[in-house]
């Protein structure tokens, strides 16, 4: 009889941990979609925004980036927390975050927001490769096949070409930006590992990367329409909304089980691209994205599996 109720309890505590889990996946799969859509809208937004300096665009998207992510900073509770070594890694996280942001602003400036948006999703690949550099995380040969294949399909959107054209530049300046935001989240995850609360990062990167914009902004603006300002400040709260929506989905679950999802990124941008913009990828860059996409998803499985 005690191994029947013992046996009973043991199954409705595996039950009860199942159902658990299961709900913190698909809250984290909720949050990882409200992420992409954030994204995808501030990709739509630097693009309708017009002709304005790159760096003008960046500093409305890290400035209210920064005041909403103190505003949820200071209602979350959290006390600022710094280690030794933390301050140095989160300014490097900061200037390689703002290299990202300014490098995809620049690509959404001069290509297809489905292109930029694809290029800059280079960044896990990127991720998974300094990750093992510096924070020694061992991945397996099967992992690098995968990142080699997505490279692979990155040049069926850049198309390299014998002679340098500005479109190639554009290209090459988001892969720049995937590298960037890859090598960001590679210091997020140290910053993680050493106990740093995420709305003291996200806070913390928004306001290193709008004073590193201040000064370029001064150099070189041009003066805003009231309906610029207004698309603008959407684009910040979009951007404000896929950082903290990544954070929280995270928190929800591991990459393992919700990464591939990030990928609606692209299919958002894309459909806000043919309706808003009237934009039609070419089949060499769709060819592009099903290689991306499909070396994503391969990884995807893989790490659940192992």
């Amino acid at each position: 009889m005690d191994f029947i109720n013992c046996f009973q309890s043991n199954c409705e505590s595996c039950i009860f941990k199942a159902m658990e889990k299961s709900g913190s996946v698909k809250k984290g799969i909720f949050y990882i979609l409200v992420s992409a859509f954030g994204f995808s809208v501030m990709n739509l937004c630097v693009t309708l925004a017009g002709d304005l300096p790159t760096f003008q665009k960046a500093l409305f998207r890290n400035g209210g980036a920064m005041i909403l992510a103190l505003i949820l900073f200071i209602r979350s509770g959290d006390k600022p927390d710094l280690k030794p070594g933390d301050l140095g890694l989160l300014l490097v996280r900061a200037l390689l975050g703002s290299v990202g942001v300014f490098a995809n602003f620049y690509a959404l400036d001069h290509m297809m927001i489905s292109d930029a948006s694809m290029l800059n999703k280079l960044a896990p690949f990127f991720t998974l490769i300094l990750s093992a550099i510096f924070l020694k995380e061992k991945s397996s040969w099967k992992q690098y096949l995968f990142v080699i294949l997505a490279f692979a399909g990155m040049l069926f959107i850049v198309k390299p070409q014998m002679e340098f054209t500005e479109s190639m530049g554009a290209s090459i300046i988001g892969v720049i930006g995937g590298f960037g935001a890859g090598a960001a989240y590679t210091c997020v995850r140290g910053l993680g590992k050493r106990g740093m609360p995420s709305s003291q990062i996200v806070f913390g990167f928004s306001l290193i990367s709008t004073l590193i914009g201040i000064p370029f902004v001064i150099a070189d603006h041009a003066a805003m329409s009231v309906k610029q300002i207004i698309i603008l400040l959407i684009a910040s709260v979009g951007a404000t909304l896929g950082q903290f929506g990544v954070t929280w989905a995270y928190r929800e679950a591991p990459s393992r089980e919700i990464s591939i999802f990030d990928y609606f990124t692209v299919i958002f941008s894309a459909l806000w691209g043919f309706l808003f913009l009237r934009q039609i990828p070419d089949p060499i860059s769709c060819i592009g994205y099903v290689i991306i996409f499909a070396s994503a998803y391969m990884m995807f499985l893989y790490n659940r599996k192992h």
